[in-house]
């Protein structure tokens, strides 16, 4: 048993500065709760490498629907999140862009895995409009002319992570939110209940409750029980920004997705003149070098879907972690561990979960109550026996 030492308490402490623990701070703090936060770089994590599309039914897969709802609930508060966002933040934008997404198919085989989720999305009654191959280029002419055809998904749309996470601090910060820019080094428990943690720094700070936002990292809190978490593991994303000259705009005017070789490709084009290009790769593990073969290959792939990509200034290439559960959903409310929330195992949607995953923990974190969206998504689904 650890005993605690003199230092800050807070109704709630957040472990995790990244998109999804600002947010829950901003919004637990609306409700006149104290909060403090903990995070070594606040405002970094996966969200500042994300793209930031905001895509439940294009990145829909088959048997995820309770994730689908979760994924809707999140993109229909988006525009309003986004709003209130940036007014309390004094101003600063958050990229939100209402654009829509074009799913595209290169040959035989990718148009006819295409016309199966378009029959699935019909099924699941989604708006996710059929087009041939000359519809979807006349909607972007710089697709290449062998496009076969495409879903046209009008309410899929786009933020800017990076924007999104200095506009959270900024909001957290004018609502009270205290930030310690220090990892946690040990969750504190006594008598079975979480009740704090120590930080680097050495400092202790107590709380009534411990929201774990810590990504990848989560499971791998030092003075977690075993089995209250299962392991997050770390996806490697690596994506690249190139700068669209003001001569070739519009060079896209909406997302774009394709599978090119069998890789998920998007693009990403802001308003702003920037192009993002990533892939929804499997490649596990805490590396977060910039490889060339990663380079090659999404440049490689992204000239196959859009020609004219390689006039285009390449600005950036970075890699983030996305923290992904075992089965790919969210965990989010209680723990088995008492006085422990976790907002963690966000995977591929921690960007376009963030509005909901905000307003679903204040919600617990002021009332005690766990809202029914939150349900299919608590911890506990992994939980192999409580605690001592």
């Amino acid at each position: 048993m650890t005993r605690l030492a003199p230092g800050s308490h807070a109704d709630v402490l957040v472990i995790g500065g990244g998109i999804i623990g600002l947010a829950v701070a901003w919004r637990a703090a609306q409700r006149g709760l104290r909060i403090v936060v903990a995070d070594p770089s606040p405002g970094g994590g996966a969200a500042r490498v994300a793209a930031g599309m905001l895509a439940p039914v294009t990145e829909l897969q088959y048997g995820e629907e309770p994730l689908l709802r979760l994924g809707m609930a999140s993109n229909q508060r988006y525009a309003a999140f986004a709003a209130e966002l940036e007014e309390a933040s004094g101003g600063q934008d958050t990229g939100y862009r209402q654009c829509g997404t074009l799913a595209v198919a290169l040959d035989a085989d990718d148009r006819a895995e295409l016309r199966e989720l378009h029959a699935f999305h019909l099924r699941l009654g989604l708006d996710s409009q059929w087009l041939t191959g000359r519809e979807a280029r006349r909607l972007e002419p710089m697709l290449a002319p062998g496009v076969r055809g495409g879903l046209h998904v009008a309410d899929d749309h786009q933020v800017d992570g990076r924007r999104l996470l200095t506009a959270l601090l900024r909001a957290g910060e004018a609502a009270g939110v205290a930030v310690r820019p220090s990892a946690a080094a040990e969750l504190l428990v006594e008598d079975g209940r979480a009740v704090g943690a120590r930080l680097g720094t050495g400092e202790t700070v107590t709380a009534d409750r411990v929201v774990l936002a810590a990504g990848p990292d989560s499971h791998r809190l030092p003075g977690l029980p075993a089995g209250v978490l299962p392991a997050i593991r770390p996806v490697k994303g690596q994506i690249l920004r190139l700068r669209i000259p003001p001569a070739y705009r519009p060079f896209l005017s909406r997302n774009v997705r394709a599978v090119v070789r069998g890789q998920h490709l998007y693009l990403v084009p802001r308003e702003n003149g920037e192009l993002v290009i990533g892939a929804t790769s499997e490649e596990q593990g805490y590396d977060t070098t910039v490889t060339a073969g990663g380079v090659y290959e999404l440049l490689r792939d992204a000239h196959e879907l859009v020609p004219g990509i390689t006039e285009l200034p390449l600005v950036e290439t970075s890699v983030g972690l996305r923290p992904g559960s075992p089965d790919n959903a969210p965990l989010l409310g209680p723990t088995a561990l008492p006085g422990l929330v976790a907002a963690t195992g966000h995977y591929r949607n921690g960007v376009l979960l963030t509005p909901v995953t905000a307003d679903l923990l204040a919600e617990y974190l002021a009332s005690g109550t766990t809202p029914e969206l939150a349900a299919p998504f608590s911890p506990t689904r992994f939980t192999t026996e409580v605690p001592a």
